[in-house]
């Protein structure tokens, strides 16, 4: 009878361990909800001080339709071709396998590697990227079909618009692999926080600290402003809290 008991024990031990062990790593949804309820600029400060490197895309990646989405990377690069290897098929194979395989939450991330002046992205293939639940789009490139997309409550950040085609001038080179998009480093499952005031990329490896030190600076700038509101100044404040 004792051996059943201590094994009972020793049982619920381990579930108590291991449900402890889960419990203070934060789900991948948690780590989303959390990073939608900062700012952008909070994220990227806070990508700053925690990877010690930049990660906000430069400042021409703008918000085409909708405004803000949080979600992991999906990725594909597309690169100049001759209109031989530029068919309708080649031209957007990869973004569009993207797409088909993406789930919902997720973010396609494009990258057209070259100086020609066109679109990544239709409204055929948001169409496709709305039905299939993603959070949004970012494009090294340009968008079109505005008023389509807007119609379809995708959200969209690209750095220009334009009527061209990628047909007969780009081809698809591979999906699901690094890329640089607007200056920065982008893998697939990394973090993208997107917003008025731009995109930040959080490295999938530091996302759980980024959280933290993002959250961190949001409690501080909350009790700062009523400091600077109570004694109408704000060296006064940058003193005392060390922030700016």
């Amino acid at each position: 009878m004792k051996k059943i008991y201590l094994l009972i024990c020793i049982v619920a031990g381990a579930t108590l361990f291991v449900g402890f062990q889960q419990a203070s790593k934060p789900s991948a949804d948690a780590l989303i909800a959390g990073l939608s309820k900062s700012t952008v600029a909070s994220v990227a400060d806070a990508v700053d001080q925690v990877v010690g490197k930049r990660g906000y895309m430069n400042h021409d990646m703008r918000p085409m339709v909708g405004m803000k989405f949080v979600g992991r990377a999906l990725t594909a690069l597309v690169k100049p071709a001759t209109p031989e290897m530029s068919t309708p098929a080649l031209s957007t194979k990869h973004s569009v396998e993207m797409i088909d395989n993406s789930k919902p939450g997720e973010v396609g991330v494009i990258v057209m590697d070259g100086p020609t002046d066109v679109a990544a992205i239709g409204g055929l293939m948001s169409t496709a990227a709305k039905a299939r639940g993603m959070a949004g789009m970012v494009l090294d490139g340009g968008v079109r079909d505005l008023a389509e997309i807007r119609g379809l409550g995708l959200t969209v950040f690209a750095r220009y618009v334009s009527p061209g085609t990628a047909v007969s001038r780009y081809a698809s080179v591979a999906n699901n692999i690094e890329v640089t998009c607007a200056g920065i480093r982008v893998r697939p499952g990394d973090i993208i926080v997107a917003g008025e005031d731009g995109v930040v990329v959080v490295p999938k490896e530091f996302e759980q600290a980024v959280l933290k030190r993002a959250q961190e600076i949001d409690d501080r700038e909350t009790r700062m402003v009523p400091f600077i509101k109570q004694f109408k100044s704000l060296g006064q404040t940058i003193v005392k809290f060390n922030r700016i």
